[in-house]
């Protein structure tokens, strides 16, 4: 009986070391999205028909200066460098549909809370069909990763956008999650968090439930290097904010500083034993934006070019295939399963990217 429950047990380690192949290198995933920023601009950088006086453009030439040049490739290199120069040359972007590589959303509506919901369970559900705040019945890939040993107490998420308390349904969730202006309190709440909890309640509130973009990303920055989490979840709000005010030079420098805070995030992880070789960086918006000079301030299903999206990915264990071309579209049901995936679990709800994974 004895010798039955020992080879039981080494039976159970064989297949728990069996679900991930032996050359599997990715132990933490930091999984980014930003709110809203369209395809065109990432893939084709800064367009020319809304850097004009009759989009409320105030300096013309400057906004030029910064943003435009001659190719596409200028452009977007010039308005994301560390996505371009370093994330797209050593992982692999999906959404370029001039390339015919497509990303899009499956929930039909095209708005944030079905978007968010679609990506960290793997399916979309018609059950969510606005942004309203109540709370999510579905488990997130988040939460179902908080459940397994190996990842308890090691999952945490930051956001701009309050709705994520529900979203992420935080009272159930079992993992911090700080979100809008709340101040985030868990422990240990060092003098750097103290100081953004205060900015948080002090700076302006231009955005409804959503503070600027550096509160939500330095706060997850500290928390990164005090706990070491093995998933991070951060979303980043101002690019969509300020696409719907209809303000394009803000639009564009959002997504620039987007940019810069994926750089630092990278950088801080090359610096830590615990993540050097073994992260994966995850990058995706939530739904894209109507086209043309009018529609690109919104989203929604009256525009049906707003489902699609990006995606990227930058690790250990993906292959260095760049900017994808010619290949089967992928959705946003994909994203939770494949983190998973890269994680070396199987999660069960939503296809994985199968070239992204080892």
């Amino acid at each position: 009986m004895l010798r039955r429950v020992r080879l039981a047990g080494i039976a159970l380690v064989a297949l728990a070391l069996s679900a991930a192949p032996a050359n599997h290198k990715t132990r933490a995933v930091i999984f980014v999205m930003t709110d809203g920023l369209r395809w065109q601009e990432v893939f084709r950088g800064a367009d020319e028909a809304l850097i004009t006086k009759d989009q409320g453009v105030s300096d013309v030439e400057a906004l030029r200066h910064e943003y435009w040049r001659e190719s596409p490739q200028e452009r977007r290199e010039i308005l994301m460098p560390f996505f371009w120069h370093d994330l797209a040359k050593a992982g692999q972007v999906f959404g370029n549909r001039d390339l015919g590589s497509d990303a899009s959303v499956t929930n039909n509506v095209n708005l944030s809370y079905p978007g968010y919901n679609e990506a960290l369970t793997g399916f979309a559900d018609p059950r969510i069909q606005s942004n309203d705040p109540i709370p999510n019945p579905n488990v997130t890939v988040l939460e179902w990763l908080n459940l397994k040993p190996a990842f308890h107490g090691r999952v945490a998420a930051f956001a701009g956008w309050d709705v994520f308390t529900s979203i992420l349904n935080s009272r159930r969730a079992g993992f911090p999650v700080s979100a809008g202006f709340q101040p985030f309190l868990e422990s240990p709440v060092t003098p750097r968090l103290e100081f953004l909890n205060q900015l948080k309640a002090e700076l302006p509130r231009l955005f409804d439930g959503v503070p600027f973009d550096s509160i939500p990303f330095y706060t997850a920055l500290e928390y990164l290097k005090q706990k070491r989490p093995r998933v991070l979840f951060l979303s980043l709000g101002e690019t969509d904010e300020w696409a719907h005010r209809g303000d394009y030079p803000q639009y564009l420098h959002a997504a620039h500083q987007v940019d810069d805070y994926l750089r630092r995030l990278w950088s801080t992880l090359q610096t830590m034993t615990e993540y050097r070789g073994t992260a994966t960086l995850v990058v995706a918006t939530d739904h894209g934006r109507g086209d043309g000079t009018n529609d690109w301030k919104s989203h929604g299903a009256r525009l049906p070019d707003s489902r699609y999206t990006w995606m990227a990915f930058l690790g250990p264990d993906t292959k260095p295939l760049g900017e994808r071309s010619h290949i089967a579209p992928v959705t946003q049901n994909q994203i939770a399963a494949t983190i998973a995936a890269l994680l070396g679990e199987d999660y069960a709800t939503g296809k994985s990217i199968a070239d992204v994974i080892p």
